[in-house]
């Protein structure tokens, strides 16, 4: 069963180069700061733990920066931390989106008019201005508040893509047959549609988790990411202390390579995705 199960996961990771090369790039970030408390001492992200200002060495294989921090360790323990954040703010985004987007494709009418002019009015308003202010209102912003407020900026893209397609869902024989048979709303929403669009709410994750880090990493390196050791914080102190001015390269260029390494893990994660869900991609590509 386990050689089996390895199989279908190998034969759906080569089904596409971009998904394969998505993957390896998101494992080459996640792996190592999931296991780095095995080989790493992660005590040196603490301030003054080591010395200031100190160039890679064997000790210090990424340097150290202005306050003692080891700038390794800052990224082993960032970068959980940041995908956390992600996580959180795209799962809540796109639950929320795709909740709304089958209630207001499915039952149509007034409800459906004040779901999609929400949308149509929250994608007009710049959402960064609104995560400044709600990040500024708070004196501390622990990781779980930071990934629930930048949910504010990932909900309305799932809403109108998950909207569209169960508009086209919807008037299918097979629904029809369902609401003839006299099965209830919740039902058909949950039962019939639901199962085709999970392909579409998958692709729609990854995007909703990139929105979200995006979102997070923009309001850290102003300074409103709170205390916690995330990417975003250990770039923000990069540029507070003017690393790049002092010729200090190995304390802002290793978070901004994970954090490019991550954006085009989840991009081409995404764009393999969209084909599976998207036949017409599938078939463009093909």
């Amino acid at each position: 069963m386990i050689g089996n199960l390895a199989f279908r996961v190998w034969r759906a990771l080569t089904y596409s180069v971009p998904l394969t090369i998505g993957c390896l790039l998101l494992a080459a970030v996640v792996i190592p700061s999931v296991l780095s408390p095995l080989f790493y001492d992660l005590g040196l992200a603490r301030i003054a733990s080591s010395g200031l200002n100190l160039p890679p060495s064997w000790e210090h294989p990424l340097g150290t920066q202005s306050e003692g921090r080891d700038v390794l360790a800052l990224i082993l323990a960032g970068t959980p931390a940041t995908l956390i954040i992600g996580l959180i703010g795209g799962g809540i985004g796109v639950l929320v989106g795709t909740f709304l987007g089958m209630v207001s494709g499915y039952f149509g009418g007034r409800l459906d008019t004040a779901i999609r002019n929400t949308v149509d009015v929250g994608m007009t308003i710049p959402p960064f201005a609104i995560l400044i202010m709600i990040a500024a209102s708070f004196k501390v912003v622990t990781l779980p508040l930071m990934g629930a407020a930048v949910a504010i900026s990932a909900w309305m893209y799932p809403t109108r893509v998950i909207r569209s397609q169960v508009l086209s869902i919807r008037t299918r024989g097979y629904v029809r047959m369902a609401k003839l048979s006299g099965i209830g709303d919740l039902r058909i929403i949950f039962g019939e549609l639901l199962p085709n669009l999970i392909p579409l709410i998958t692709a729609g994750a990854v995007n909703a988790i990139a929105v979200s880090i995006l979102a997070s990493i923009g309001l850290e390196v102003l300074g409103l990411g709170g205390q916690n050791l995330t990417l975003g914080t250990t770039i923000y102190f990069a540029i507070y202390y003017a690393s790049m001015w002092r010729g200090l390269w190995w304390w802002w260029l290793p978070p901004v390579l994970v954090l490019v390494a991550i954006f085009l893990g989840l991009f081409l994660v995404s764009t393999a995705l969209d084909e599976v869900a998207n036949p017409k991609l599938r078939r463009a590509s093909s």
